[in-house]
């Protein structure tokens, strides 16, 4: 007899699994089974929003089921993910009915464990059932009731409340609940956007132009990363906010351009495609990050770019000093602005790494400077939102080097709509600004 299929919901259970024990990417995993599975779009639809749902509402979920699970500590792992997945469903989705959720649940638990186990799922589903769920308003503590709310850590909400104000994080907290549009750029060294976006509607995509950057595009129906036209080329799945990395660094025409910290080669390959018969020299510190690089730059048709597996702390090794006119660090950071791409991230990170990673980025701004001509600039990046990694960094940098100076030229090389976030040499991107990531850049010029 043949084995049973697998349902969507046994599989998002053991996506999350994976995620919980082995600290796998969801974002990575999610997309590898539903290839695995070759799922068709309703159903890649369903186990993106039960792996997604359930990872940014655990904490939220984990709240709602304490008091109905007496002894928590003495639930198997497994069983208490079936049980989020489950709550989740049955408390921010609408579309299937109690009694079949908790039908599938009870399945799931009596093929993946035993009766009991099935017993006590049944158990603690029908009692939730019965008598609701617990009020987020018995949380006397205005951060922590935001924490739990929003499932972010405690620690992280009181960090960002310090930083930014209570409205403004709370605002943030609540879209980091919801995942983005996904958005694209158009390889204008091949087509126009609306010869792109023509292609993207015969294929089948709803797509739209991006109000803020006019070689980016919005993607409402369908994934981007399917279509031929990707396959083709014709375009670069990237963030908004990560595009206009390459508006700060203004490269152009026949200038030579330091990438330190190039992978996967979105900002690597929008800068190449912005030059004529300028080169952009990529270095990345792995091997398997680079060929990403790679294989970003052959899709796209692009030969003006010179990839290298290095550690960037030591690029004085390979190149002489002053050799480029414009030098991007796009530093490893936190990630604490893409979480709505990547829900584990804010329950893995701490504030021992965020420390640590402040440490690598002035040391990297450290290492490149010299490589940067006069009069040349210098653009410092993350896809984070802290203060620390960002304007702590950006002015360690300047006090350290007073042959550097703040470029306050960055707002004249911005989008329109853009400007009014430009603060003299910086702008802090938040997820709730545009839609897009939480991102910082700042732009430094070297003196004559």
């Amino acid at each position: 007899m043949a084995a049973k299929k697998k349902g969507v919901r046994e599989i998002a259970l053991e996506i999350l699994q994976s995620v919980e024990k082995n600290q796998s990417y969801s974002n990575l995993l999610l997309n590898s089974t539903i290839n695995k599975y070759k799922l068709s779009q309703s159903d890649s639809g369903l186990l993106t929003e039960l792996t997604y749902g359930t990872l940014q509402r655990r904490m939220t979920l984990d709240y709602f089921l304490e008091p109905f699970l007496g002894n928590g500590k003495k639930v198997e792992d497994w069983v208490m993910i079936l049980l989020r997945l489950s709550v989740y469903q049955m408390t921010f989705l609408d579309k299937v009915p109690d009694h079949a959720i908790l039908f599938e649940a009870v399945e799931i638990a009596k093929k993946r464990g035993h009766k009991g186990i099935a017993s006590m799922v049944n158990g603690v589903l029908r009692n939730i059932q019965r008598k609701g769920l617990p009020s987020l308003d018995e949380i006397k503590d205005e951060d922590e009731r935001l924490a739990i709310s929003t499932s972010h850590p405690t620690w992280l909400v009181k960090r960002w409340v310090d930083q930014f104000g209570f409205d403004k994080t709370e605002a943030m907290c609540e879209l980091n609940l919801h995942a983005p549009v996904q958005t694209a750029r158009v390889n204008k060294t091949i087509l126009s956007r609306k010869e792109l976006i023509l292609r993207l509607e015969e294929e089948g995509f709803y797509v739209e132009p991006s109000p803020i950057l006019h070689e980016a595009i919005r993607c409402l129906k369908g994934n981007l990363a399917h279509s031929n036209a990707y396959k083709e080329g014709l375009l670069t799945i990237q963030d908004e906010s990560s595009m206009l990395v390459a508006y700060a660094l203004g490269a152009k025409g026949d200038d030579w351009v330091l990438d330190s910290c190039s992978a996967p080669g979105g900002k690597t390959t929008h800068i190449a495609e912005g030059l004529s018969s300028g080169k952009v020299f990529a270095l990345d510190l792995h091997e398997h990050k680079v060929k990403l690089v790679a294989e970003q730059a052959e899709r796209l048709h692009l030969n003006n770019i010179e990839i290298k597996a290095t550690d960037s702390r030591k690029a004085g090794e390979l190149f002489e000093q002053q050799t480029f006119d414009k030098v991007l660090v796009d530093a490893p950071c936190s990630g604490l602005g893409v979480m709505r791409r990547k829900p584990d991230l804010k329950y893995s990170k701490s504030e021992n790494d965020i420390m640590r990673l402040s440490s690598i980025q002035r040391t990297l701004l450290q290492a490149v400077a010299p490589l940067l001509k006069q009069e040349g600039t210098l653009v410092y990046s993350t896809c984070t939102v802290d203060k620390e990694e960002n304007e702590r960094v950006a002015d360690a940098f300047l006090s350290a080097h007073p042959d550097f100076e703040p470029d306050l030229s960055l707002a004249n090389r911005m989008p329109q709509e853009v400007q009014p976030f430009v603060d003299q040499h910086e702008i802090q991107i938040f997820p709730q600004d545009f839609g897009s990531d939480g991102f910082y850049i700042a732009c430094f010029r070297k003196k004559v």
